[in-house]
Parts: C-alpha cells; sequence; structure tokens
C-alpha cells in the first residue's frame, strides 16, 4: 500500500531514536550528509565500508532521521539517495519521569511532496 505522503510524520520509536544517535558511524552519516547522496557516495565520504553503510542507513531510516529519495532516470535505472529528514531533536524527562521527545523536520516545498508521491507510488510499480 502507497503511504500518503501528506499524511502527518509517524513518530519514531524512541528506543531506535536513541539507538541511532549513539552509534557513532550513524552520527558520521549525518554530519557528512550535506546534499542527496547515494549510499556509494556516503560510504566513501565517510570511509564506512559498503556493507556496513546499508546497515546504518536503515538504521537512521528506521528512526526517521534519513529520508530515502528515489531519482527516476530516463534509462530505467532509478537510483536511491539519502538526505537528512531533521532540524533537530528534543528529549526531555516530564513530571511523571517519562522521556517526552520531539523531532523537527524541514518545511516541504510542493515539488518536494510531489516527488515523495512518485517515489511512494514507484516503489508499488
Amino acid at each position: 500500500m502507497v503511504r500518503d505522503p501528506f499524511a502527518e510524520e509517524e513518530k519514531p520509536d524512541v528506543q531506535a531514536l536513541l539507538e541511532a544517535l549513539e552509534d557513532s558511524d550513524c552520527r558520521t552519516i549525518i554530519r557528512k550528509l550535506d546534499e542527496p547522496m547515494t549510499a556509494g557516495e556516503l560510504s566513501e565520504r565517510c570511509e564506512i565500508p559498503q556493507s556496513t553503510i546499508y546497515r546504518k542507513l536503515d538504521t537512521l531510516s528506521s528512526a526517521t532521521l534519513l529520508e530515502e529519495l528515489t531519482e527516476v532516470r530516463s534509462d530505467g535505472h532509478h537510483t536511491t539517495r539519502y538526505e537528512v529528514a531533521f532540524e533537530d531533536v528534543r528529549i526531555a524527562l516530564t513530571d511523571d519521569r517519562e522521556f517526552e521527545y520531539e523531532v523537527s523536520r524541514p518545511a516541504r516545498t510542493p515539488d518536494e511532496r510531489l516527488a515523495d508521491m512518485w517515489s511512494e507510488v514507484s516503489k508499488e510499480l
């Protein structure tokens, strides 16, 4: 089923979020990801083996800290690029001693929302 790209973003699991932020390779990826890049480009830039980079990208995506973008190419070979999907993460302790957290996201332009929708549709084809 295609996800609604205009729907409210799902809040990540706090454990997944903390594990991703605790991982030094994941933090390196976030720091080096200043523009959308492929896994191969990130592997080279971060000096992380490609076999490891895919696990780290999956960890970051599961924590909703990265977004996967599908680059549609005319030759039919599509490319997946990754970009940082948050502006900041805030974690607080409530009066009830529970963790409360918020992940703020950058505003999406209409073009980006359309690209998201196309990415989701193309995954179903």
